[in-house]
């Protein structure tokens, strides 16, 4: 069979990630990104003193035009092995006066990590949006279901109870944390160089510093205060780290969501189309999580994905190719992948049918278990030692009386009848009551968030 030379085959070409998002990494893009790092440094010198004024004007005029393409870059490329240089003389080649001022005393570390720090603002835009209606999503289920009773679990089996709203408040604070973490890292992250071949700017002369201000000013973007040929690479890492932190907060959301929709458990369940979805193949009564399944996956490769930045910290002296190959792929699909996994949550969770029946007959499946903790400490308040009062509770959820429950058990037990009323019984073995703490919490948790997503 012969294949077709254009045919797509990395799947985040036809199955993964936003066309809006894709295209930010689009080779158009990245091409008119160059072009305008090498537009603001021949503006930045002209206002400086540098280069003839008509110059700067002339290659700020090609920059910004259609005539410099990447039909001729390429063909450039193809003949100098150096796709900096490809775009350099195809600019030159349209911006006549300008043409010998064009990339004047700059590297192409210069050029290349100015334009990946713009790459970078857009997609930091994108992925703290989508992290603001993450969290917006999460804390209006919590103040939906803030007194909604549910078992509680650790270690996979019964705990106390919980409120449902609790738990969705727990994961928005965690999403917010990640938007938090990402205000903070911007700055270090898009930042530029206009530096020179080993970040002294000697190249630039005696303006060097007020050339490099100038053209960051510009564009929109600090520079970096200490480099070498390129960017510290340390930033790079941890961006991709930071990555990495939000695809195990959406692998553990995502989770989540796979246990409470299983059969026996059944308190939650992701959307479903039930006119048209198909849940299996063969099994057509299944409607399975597989969206949330999908998250799952995706985010086990955002997490792979930074591993290879940090080994990019390290780099022969002032600069080596090592970190540029992998660079070129691993951003693109880290903030792709990112992007999707986060906006399959936000539709996950938008659509969640949550089933407060179930949640209510999985407490009552316990036969009151789950409150013997509220149960002992009542009964130590009342003057009993906690470990005597713990060893009585213990026994008791243990008891073989088939059928009963603790509520039974409890009120025909002598000592914990001479320490409370049948109605105080039913009191502290009240899950609806237990959750009114986690309520309270809640709004609490709620109120703060509300006010930190406003900004």
């Amino acid at each position: 069979m012969t294949e077709n030379p254009g045919e797509l085959f990395c799947p985040l070409e036809f199955r993964y990630g936003r066309p809006e998002v894709r295209v930010l990494f689009s080779r158009q893009l990245r091409l008119r990104r160059a072009l305008r790092v090498e537009a603001a440094l021949a503006e930045s010198q002209a206002e400086l003193g540098v280069i003839p004024i008509e110059a700067a004007k002339a290659v700020a005029a090609a920059a910004a035009g259609s005539a410099v393409t990447l039909d001729e870059v390429d063909r450039l490329e193809s003949e100098v092995k150096h796709d900096v240089m490809a775009v350099v003389s195809a600019l030159a080649a349209q911006s006549g006066v300008g043409a010998p001022w064009v990339h004047f005393g700059a590297t192409s570390g210069d050029i290349t990590d100015t334009a990946l720090a713009l790459e970078l603002q857009d997609a930091v835009r994108v992925l703290r949006a989508d992290l603001t209606q993450l969290a917006r999503v999460l804390t209006d289920l919590a103040h939906r279901y803030r007194a909604t009773p549910e078992v509680g679990r650790t270690h996979g089996q019964y705990a106390v109870p919980i409120s449902f709203g609790y738990k969705m408040a727990v994961s928005a604070a965690e999403v917010v944390r990640h938007r938090a973490r990402l205000d903070e890292l911007t700055p270090r992250l898009c930042v530029g160089k206009m530096a020179g071949a080993v970040g002294t700017g000697a190249g630039f002369g005696t303006k060097a510093a007020e050339i490099e201000a100038a053209v960051m000013r510009r564009l929109g973007i600090h520079a970096d205060e200490a480099p070498t040929q390129i960017v510290g690479r340390d930033r790079i890492a941890e961006f991709t780290n930071w990555l990495a932190l939000v695809a195990g907060t959406a692998e553990r959301l995502a989770t989540e969501v796979r246990n409470l929709q299983r059969s026996e458990i059944a308190e939650v369940q992701e959307p479903f189309d039930e006119r048209r979805q198909v849940g299996s193949s063969t099994m057509a009564q299944k409607r399975n999580p597989m969206v949330s399944e999908n998250v799952t996956s995706l985010a086990r490769l955002v997490r792979a994905f930074a591993l290879p930045p940090l080994e990019n910290m390290v780099q022969w002296h002032e600069r080596d190719l090592a970190n540029s190959a992998n660079e070129r792929i691993v951003l693109p699909h880290s903030i792709v992948l990112a992007d999707d996994i986060l906006c399959k949550l936000i539709n996950v969770h938008s659509g969640l049918k949550v089933d407060t029946k179930r949640m209510a007959a999985n407490l009552d499946s316990s036969g009151g278990s789950v409150m013997v903790e509220n149960l002992m400490l009542a009964l130590t308040a009342r003057g009993l030692p906690r470990s005597k009062a713990h060893e009585l509770l213990r026994k008791m959820s243990r008891s073989e009386k088939s059928g009963e429950t603790i509520a039974a058990r409890a009120k025909s037990d002598k000592v914990l009848r001479a320490h409370f009323s049948e109605a105080e019984l039913d009191q502290l073995l009240d899950p609806a009551a237990y959750v009114k703490a986690a309520a309270a919490k809640t709004d609490r948790i709620v109120d703060s968030l509300q006010r930190e997503l406003k900004s």
